[in-house]
């Protein structure tokens, strides 16, 4: 998969090597795949058990077939998983991984291996554990039974016990290079135009996840009225007026979000196109941006005024901006 060919020689080379760490971190953006590549993971080592020198593979290396049509249908007894779980009644998910949780999956590792030679526990995301279960956990990555492999999910490994951090070996996945993530788009929708892949390209940060859920969405058409904000200075405020009628309200959150994805990159595209002396003033206006895009998020989400406020710190941009109306 795009993005994970890092990992997966990293992992290979340890499993090969007889030298499998009991706990891996899988860090990185939100997006990026982390928890497919858990599935994979887990997926090879049950079907391929014990690890040693042999013919180079990759995870997707079918292995034992009796095995491998386990983990596809979802029945191996030795992969177990920890997520957030639908509240009752309801399709939402718990704001956390429950200290419940992680007891029933220790209860679980004290039983003998039922099929295979690896058990696989994925916590997905491990950011997610109430602060009980991440200690329960900690208690069992100090002492992991045999044979047992722990494969943690992190958007922000910062925010992890240190302790937890340190028992695990990392393997980091980082945004993927603009070519490449071009290139994959390409033939991934070939249908695309090369403006609307530029525009998802930056939009996405390199971070595939994302990067497939706006290739429906009209960013290309959302970071053209945004630049036009940015070139003209909105000097009568109907473009901002505009753009905030389009990202406010609850039924337009998507959008918005679209709108928060688009401006780093066309911050960035602005700055490569102005002269050395005038970066200054757009590092100031991203760091408005921010600022906005954070205190909404602690406060009361107006999507509106957000919207407005952004396209302020655009107008600011505008060549001759004197003109804009405040």
């Amino acid at each position: 998969m795009i993005g994970h060919h890092d990992a997966e020689q990293a992992f290979l080379e340890a499993w090969q090597g007889g030298r499998l760490h009991h706990a891996w971190l899988l860090a990185g953006p939100q997006g990026m795949g982390k928890g497919a590549f858990a599935e994979r993971v887990a997926r090879f080592l049950v079907a391929h058990g014990p690890g040693g020198a042999g013919e180079p593979l990759t995870l997707d290396d079918r292995g034992d077939d009796a095995a491998a049509r386990l983990v596809d249908a979802g029945n191996h007894p030795e992969i177990l998983r920890l997520a957030r779980q639908p509240k009752d009644k309801a399709k939402e998910l718990a704001r956390n991984i429950t200290i419940e949780q992680v007891r029933q999956m220790i209860r679980r590792l004290h039983l003998s291996l039922s099929l295979g030679e690896w058990r696989v526990i994925i916590v997905d995301a491990v950011d997610d554990l109430e602060t009980d279960g991440a200690n329960a956990l900690l208690k069992t990555l100090e002492e992991p039974p045999a044979k047992t492999l722990f494969l943690l999910v992190s958007h922000s490994p910062g925010r992890l016990l240190p302790t937890i951090r340190s028992r695990c070996r990392s393997l980091r996945f980082q945004p993927v290079d603009r070519d490449v993530m071009t290139t994959w788009l390409h033939e991934l929708r070939p249908m695309l135009d090369a403006a609307e892949v530029r525009a998802i390209v930056t939009a996405s940060g390199g971070v595939p996840g994302k990067a497939l859920a706006l290739i429906d969405s009209d960013v290309a058409v959302m970071e053209k009225k945004l630049l036009a904000i940015a070139t003209s200075g909105d000097p009568e405020n109907r473009l901002r007026e505009a753009l905030a009628r389009e990202v406010g309200g609850t039924s337009n959150r998507a959008r918005l979000e679209l709108v928060i994805d688009i401006v780093p990159g066309l911050l960035a595209r602005i700055a490569r196109e102005r002269p050395v002396a005038e970066i200054a003033p757009i590092l100031a206006q991203w760091d408005r941006v921010q600022r906005t895009v954070r205190d909404a998020i602690r406060g009361s989400y107006d999507g509106s005024m957000v919207g407005f406020e952004i396209g302020n710190c655009l107008a600011e941009l505008a060549p001759r901006h004197g003109q804009a109306a405040r």
